[in-house]
């Protein structure tokens, strides 16, 4: 059976495009697809994007109908959980580029290797592979 979606898109509401866009390029070690005002997309796979909206953006789009996203800082909002082949490096490069560390790359009982660190924004980034 194939897969029903055709692509996933992950955004991320941030408090100032540039700084994240900045953030993500250093961290996840490539260039933005797409980088305007109002969007940065980075190509995570074929199919699979990171989008980072300013704030103020979604709140445009959608108004009252939210929350407006600025309102919880400091709270973790989203966890994105990337699949590499060294969490080492990836946590290194992620920490270089302004992340705080939150748990050091480790095995989990899940069956990976995975570290967990803060993006500027406090939404929390994982670098992981499967063990054995």
């Amino acid at each position: 059976m194939s897969a029903p979606f055709a692509a996933a898109h992950f955004i991320l509401y941030v408090r100032d495009q540039r700084a994240s866009a900045d953030f993500y390029a250093h961290a996840l070690g490539i260039a933005p697809r797409l980088d305007v005002p109002g969007m940065t997309e980075f190509a995570l796979s074929d199919t699979a994007v990171l989008g980072l909206m300013p704030e103020a953006g979604i709140r445009r789009l959608l108004g009252d109908a939210i929350a407006d996203p600025a309102s919880a800082h400091g709270a973790p909002r989203a966890e994105l959980y990337v699949l590499v082949a060294d969490v080492a490096a990836a946590h290194a490069r992620a920490i270089a580029a302004g992340a705080t560390e939150l748990s050091p790359p480790a095995p989990r009982d899940w069956g990976h290797e995975a570290s967990y660190l803060r993006d500027p924004d406090g939404h929390v980034l994982a670098f992981a592979r499967a063990m054995g």
